[in-house]
């Protein structure tokens, strides 16, 4: 599973949408068209691109906290503390995280999950100091001693930073990690997937594209993420391997605001079960079920 924040399918307006604006390769190679809301669903080889519900029948605008949950954990967590909440977990929701999001559902079989980002000395510090602001998946792995990936892990290959190619770390953290390649980051994120049943991987920079409007990152970040994804979805063994790329909400598809949006968010599956997946999900709380029915 690629978990990418704040995608939804947007209008087809080149003014508003990057995607349109820019062009988008993983979408018009793989499945011929842009998605829009006058185009929702598309379909390729073995691939399927659809729209997934982020709003789960509350007022407001999808949050992070609410979405993240009800995505990683099967159950509307909207609904169950009466309004969208984030960008971290509400209060009430963490023991559910703790106990029923998909890592750890895996975590009790053989090779069962991997969480392959990995995080700076930064962070690690801040988790020995007592700090409890994280994410849903950090939080997840935090309240349950998962392991989480350093840069060691980064060197030997065996994880990727949350931007893919290395290059925050060493301009924001003084690292001096070798800079990779999009298409070589996706090949090791392949490479993991072949041995366990369930990784993930999470990339946020969309949602930070889609708040902060980082001008001058914004062409490598985007295009670093189409490099990424096509190398994900033409490389991989499509008889063995079931991919989920999937969101929480909107956001990035609508740059004439800097909130997130009601939009669906955006899913891909592609490979063994991504016909049956296509078929089951409809919302953000469908997709653990579904990877579990399926893909065991």
């Amino acid at each position: 599973m690629i978990f990418l924040d704040g995608v939804g399918i947007g209008e087809k307006d080149s003014k508003i949408n990057p995607f349109f604006r820019y062009g988008f390769n993983s979408f018009t190679t793989l499945f011929g068209a842009i998605p829009s809301l006058e185009n929702l669903f598309l379909v390729g080889d073995k691939k399927y691109l659809f729209p997934t519900d982020a709003c789960l029948g509350i007022n407001g605008l999808p949050q992070s906290g609410t979405g993240q949950a009800s995505l990683f954990c099967g159950f509307n967590a909207a609904k169950q503390i009466g309004k969208h909440h984030g960008p971290f977990p509400y209060s009430t929701t963490v023991p559910i995280i703790k106990e029923k999001h998909i890592l750890t559902h895996y975590s009790n079989k053989r090779n069962g999950q991997y969480f392959a980002n990995a995080y700076p000395k930064v962070f690690i510090d801040y988790l020995k100091s007592g700090g409890t602001r994280l994410g849903v998946t950090a939080s997840c792995c935090r309240l349950n001693n998962y392991r989480f990936n350093k840069i060691s892990d980064v060197r030997r290959g065996n994880s990727l930073t949350a931007e893919i190619t290395n290059d925050r770390w060493n301009t924001r953290f003084g690292f001096n990690l070798p800079l990779i390649k999009p298409q070589t980051a996706a090949r090791r994120l392949l490479k993991l997937a072949g041995k366990y049943k369930y990784t993930l991987y999470e990339y946020y920079l969309l949602d930070h594209l889609g708040h902060l409007r980082i001008k001058d990152e914004f062409s490598d970040i985007f295009n670093t993420l189409d490099l990424f994804l096509f190398t994900i979805l033409t490389e991989f063994d499509d008889k063995k391997l079931t991919i989920v790329i999937c969101s929480d909400h909107g956001n990035f598809e609508d740059l004439s605001i800097k909130m997130h949006t009601r939009n669906p968010s955006l899913t891909i599956t592609a490979g063994k079960y991504a016909e049956e997946l296509f078929t089951s999900v409809k919302s953000i709380m469908d997709i653990k079920p579904a990877i579990i029915k399926y893909c065991r």
